[in-house]
C-alpha cells in the first residue's frame, strides 16, 4: 500500500482536528445556551427536551461537524498509517479544543491544561519523525 504524502497527510489530519474541534465546541455552545436538560424535561416532559436541542441551529452545526470529523477521519485512515493519524488528530482536537473553549466558550484554561497539551503535541512530533 502507498501512503499519502507528508502535506496530504497533515491536510487530512489537519481536517479531522478542525471539524472535531468545531463539532465539540458547537455542541457545548448549543448545550450551554438550551440550558438545563432535566429543568426542561421536567417542564415539558421528555418530547420538549428533545424538541429543544434538536430545534437548536448552533446543535445541529455541530453534529454536522461531528459527521464530517467522523467521514474526514475515515478518508485519513484509508491513505495515512494509522499510528500516526489517530494520536495526530486525537492530540490536536485536544489542543484545538483547549484554544477554542478559552476563546470561544470564555471557560479558564489552567496552566496544567496547556501543559498536558503541549506535551502530548510534543509526542505527536517524536511520532512523526
Amino acid at each position: 500500500m502507498t501512503y499519502a504524502g507528508p502535506v496530504e497527510t497533515w491536510a487530512t489530519i489537519m481536517a479531522v482536528a478542525v471539524t472535531a474541534v468545531a463539532g465539540d465546541v458547537l455542541t457545548a455552545g448549543a448545550m450551554r445556551r438550551i440550558g438545563d436538560l432535566d429543568l426542561i424535561r421536567a417542564k415539558s416532559g421528555l418530547g420538549g427536551a428533545i424538541r429543544a436541542v434538536v430545534s437548536s441551529p448552533m446543535f445541529l452545526l455541530g453534529v454536522g461537524s461531528m459527521a464530517l470529523s467522523f467521514f474526514a477521519l475515515l478518508f485519513t485512515l484509508s491513505n495515512v498509517k494509522v499510528s500516526l493519524a489517530a494520536p495526530a488528530s486525537a492530540s490536536l482536537t485536544f489542543l484545538g479544543n483547549a484554544f477554542a473553549a478559552k476563546l470561544f466558550l470564555h471557560e479558564k484554561v489552567d496552566r496544567r491544561r496547556w501543559l498536558a497539551a503541549l506535551f502530548v503535541c510534543v509526542g505527536v512530533f517524536l511520532l512523526a519523525k
